[in-house]
């Protein structure tokens, strides 16, 4: 028996270990998602089929393009339709040709539908002398037509994760299966989406689950026979969130609301940079106590 374990172990001690490429989806707000990657190795090039459980896929953005930029702005999928060579010098002539993105084919060999589907395909690889991508980055952003839940998967038939030795990598899909993108109700709409994404993604700021929150609505009910939806509970949650940064409201409610929703312009007031003063008392007073109002039409 000692015979057999010790030849085991020095082989199993001497075998190489698999590089682990992972592979993120990070909800943006307004309906966007990044797909980002990190690697205990470098990986050379990313065949990933991306898709949604509901709407389609509408466009990809924030991606590299050429080579030699520390991104993975090869799309061999695209490169002899789009790219052309100088037959003398070898170099790109123009990088950017319209149509030339990670996106491939929908006729191309495993392939899934594209852009206005379900589901893309992306072929993203890397080229350079000195500029070599980072270990972890992003890929990609791509823009979903409503709320769904985004999922990635390798693609065998494209050529999986490759790393730089050409050896496939051992991808983790555990932080890009079924994430949900656009919240209930299908994200922020409104003209501060960077605030939004600031202050935590709250769902009370999106229009369509509050639709009266801007006007000085903080708790999205109203109140009384008459249907005041800006009264004495709006007012009590500014009062608790006056004049205070941030990080003093976080995670902080009145009853069940979060004091973030009375913030009712989107934005930080002033040097200390307050979440709820003298801007959001003003829409709470213009709308105070009206009988049915304001009307439902925050962006």
């Amino acid at each position: 028996m000692r015979k057999i374990i010790i030849p085991l172990m020095v082989a199993v001690l001497a075998a190489p270990a698999w590089a682990t490429v992972a592979i993120t989806v990070t909800d943006l707000g307004d309906g966007q998602a990044a797909i980002e990657y990190s690697g205990t190795e470098l990986a050379r090039a990313f065949a990933l089929d991306i898709t949604v459980d509901a709407g389609t896929i509408e466009a990809i953005s924030d991606y590299a393009v050429g080579d030699d930029n520390s991104g993975y702005g090869i799309f061999p999928a695209n490169f002899s339709r789009y790219v052309t060579v100088d037959p003398v010098t070898g170099e790109v002539m123009d990088w950017a040709a319209q149509g030339y993105t990670p996106v491939a084919d929908a006729g191309d060999p495993g392939a899934l539908g594209g852009l206005g589907t379900d589901g893309i395909t992306i072929e993203m690889g890397s080229l350079y002398d000195t500029k070599a991508p980072a270990m972890e980055g992003r890929l990609c952003v791509i823009t979903c037509s409503e709320a769904c839940k985004v999922t990635v998967t390798t693609n065998a038939t494209r050529g999986n994760v490759v790393l730089e030795d050409s050896s496939e990598a051992t991808v983790d899909l555990s932080g890009a299966t079924e994430v949900p993108i656009g919240s209930t109700g299908g994200g922020y709409t409104g003209p501060h989406p960077d605030e939004w994404q600031a202050v935590g993604q709250p769902e009370c700021w999106i229009a369509s689950i509050n639709p009266r929150q801007c006007r000085g609505d903080a708790d999205g009910t109203a109140q009384g026979k008459q249907k005041f939806w800006v009264s004495t509970n709006d007012l009590d949650i500014l009062i608790a969130s006056w004049n205070k940064t941030f990080e003093q409201i976080s995670e902080q409610k009145v009853g069940d609301v979060p004091l973030i929703c009375a913030d009712f312009d989107h934005l930080p007031q002033g040097k200390s940079k307050f979440r709820v003063s003298t801007n959001d008392l003003d829409i709470l007073i213009a709308n105070w106590q009206l009988a049915d109002q304001p009307a439902p039409d925050c962006p």
